[in-house]
């Protein structure tokens, strides 16, 4: 059994998978942590982290279970020619490596829609090389907010107009449609490129988004977990 360890600047997520089945996720802390390797006959384990680790490292050191910590220099099912390595998203790289094991051997794009929007993109011949980064919704509401004196701070909401007749309808049409044409442009730029584009979307907002695509798409929340436990397998 394998443990996927993905530490964000605000969460720590915790996933189980046996060989390539996904069994469980939760969000927590490290004494849940700790729980799940009493309870469960974990093998090797994963880190994948934009802070700091080292609390997580000595409960793995201490209930005897290997590691790998996710860096520029790890192993990948997939060739990465991203230019900037080791400036790479994690998150990023392990959307496409995830992208590659559920459509080996296919032109994929993944769309994360979490606090940002990453346009990343796999080849049928395994191989990576970029993307794409835009502001996610959240952020897009509190730039209008914070970068003007009098427009409110909103949040999402399912809609079913384009023409806003208030300053609220207005914000939320202009962020939220525009958003969703940002999305399916991009995929059609995408699939100007790439024959056969299979187009996969997970992050937080992927429920958000999925119905309101024109472009026909994979939903996969999971995404990320899958990848990073294709990447502790080609390492183990």
């Amino acid at each position: 059994m394998q443990l996927i360890i993905d530490i964000g600047n605000t969460r720590k997520k915790f996933a189980l998978f046996k060989e390539q089945t996904f069994l469980f996720k939760t969000v927590g802390n490290d004494q849940d942590l700790i729980k799940l390797l009493e309870e469960n006959p974990i093998k090797r384990a994963i880190i994948s982290s934009v802070a700091s680790h080292d609390k997580i490292e000595s409960v793995l050191l201490k209930c005897k279970v290997s590691y790998i910590h996710l860096s520029a220099k790890t192993r990948l099912p997939i060739r990465n020619n991203y230019l900037t390595p080791t400036t790479l998203g994690d998150d990023r790289l392990a959307n496409v490596v995830g992208a590659n094991a559920l459509f080996p051997n296919q032109n994929v794009l993944t769309i994360d829609c979490g606090t940002c929007i990453k346009y990343d993109m796999v080849t049928q011949k395994k191989e990576y090389s970029g993307g794409a980064i835009s502001p996610g919704l959240t952020m897009r509401f509190k730039a209008l907010h914070n970068q003007t004196k009098q427009l409110p701070l909103l949040e999402k909401e399912q809609l079913n107009y384009v023409i806003g007749k208030s300053s609220k309808e207005s914000i939320l049409s202009g962020v939220i449609n525009g958003t969703i044409a940002e999305i399916d442009g991009i995929i059609l730029k995408y699939k100007e490129l790439y024959d056969n584009l299979t187009v996969i979307l997970t992050g937080g907002d992927t429920k958000f988004f999925e119905k309101e695509l024109k472009c026909n798409i994979f939903a996969e929340p999971n995404l990320t977990l899958i990848g990073l436990n294709e990447i502790l397998h080609v390492n183990s």
